[in-house]
């Protein structure tokens, strides 16, 4: 792993070397730990950065403009150490911001490497690094909200969450809590937890959510990216339910998504990027958002919601919202 680091390093230096001197406006590069086309909250990633900086450029002279690189990473996450050293090796990018729980510990020996390379990092922590500013959702909220409403509606009182792989937040909170709330939301409810190994084959998304279902599933959480397609459509095929996680997911099968808990990515990375344009970051800290603050919303306005769940189980959300928001 080392031998590849240094030669992704090596080969970015090279590039930079050959290209030029940077330029002296702001520079701003999105990493995208994944696709866009199969991952919503990053594309709201790339869009609030776009957004901030279109803002930022109007009206100024092409010299005063600031310049915006957006960067796929794909879904091997095996990669995304290498891609974010090379990323930083090419020298022409102030800041490089991304999403991801996992890209502290991404950042941490590329940061030490190249000393100069600033940082911004949502949904995820990390304090004292002076070149980095991290936001942590308050995803213990959405994760519970979710397994609520799945306690609430499964009628055989099993449910489950299928992760795409085990890593840090899904182990300590996002599991945990999704089965906490549907354990508060209906006594004795059964929550199993399944991985795909990946965040792309529909194909074994599908096999899991069959396998699910035949023991008495009927509520299914889905966080494993392009993967997620194939839980839907075993959950359209056996008229059972999905409860969605990070977008609003109603339109994606109506009648068998029951919910969607978001994040509000493309606001905050529009803030977090106006924040570095107009240099007040403040660089070390960690913060977190979350209901309270409109970071994360549990969407109830939707004709879909409202046609797909009981008048009784929507005034329970409703509650719980509410009652969330003012802790």
């Amino acid at each position: 792993m080392k031998k590849t680091l240094f030669a992704f390093a090596a080969a970015a230096l090279l590039l930079s070397s050959c290209s030029g001197k940077k330029s002296e406006k702001k520079s701003i590069a999105v990493f995208v730990p994944g696709i866009m086309a199969d991952s919503p909250i990053y594309a709201k990633l790339a869009e609030g950065a776009q957004a901030a900086v279109e803002e930022f450029n109007s009206g100024k002279e092409d010299s005063e403009k600031a310049e915006i690189y957006i960067m796929e990473a794909g879904t091997n996450q095996a990669e995304w150490g290498p891609k974010v050293l090379s990323l930083a090796a090419t020298q022409k990018y102030d800041v490089i911001i991304s999403s991801n729980p996992s890209l502290p510990d991404l950042v941490k020996p590329v940061s030490a490497q190249f000393p100069k390379q600033k940082f911004i990092l949502l949904d995820a922590e990390m304090e004292g690094n002076q070149n980095v500013f991290t936001v942590a959702y308050e995803q213990t909220e959405e994760a519970y909200l979710t397994g609520y409403i799945a306690g609430l509606m499964s009628k055989n009182h099993k449910v489950a969450l299928v992760s795409a792989q085990d890593y840090p937040a899904m182990n300590n909170i996002l599991y945990p809590n999704f089965e906490r709330g549907a354990k508060d939301a209906f006594e004795g409810t059964t929550c199993d937890y399944r991985v795909v190994g990946n965040w792309y084959d529909a194909s074994k998304g599908m096999e899991i959510s069959e396998s699910l279902i035949k023991t008495g599933v009927d509520v299914i959480l889905p966080i494993c990216g392009g993967a997620s397609q194939g839980v839907i459509a075993s959950a359209v095929n056996n008229g059972t339910y999905i409860a969605w996680f990070d977008s609003n997911g109603f339109s994606k099968a109506p009648g068998t998504i029951i919910s969607s808990a978001m994040v509000v990515q493309d606001k905050m990375t529009y803030e977090v990027t106006m924040k570095y344009l107009n240099d007040s970051v403040n660089w070390g800290a960690a913060e977190k958002a979350g209901l309270k603050e409109g970071y994360i919303e549990f969407i109830e306005d939707d004709p879909l919601y409202i046609q797909t769940v009981p008048e009784t189980v929507r005034a329970k959300m409703n509650a719980l919202v509410k009652e969330l928001q003012t802790k």
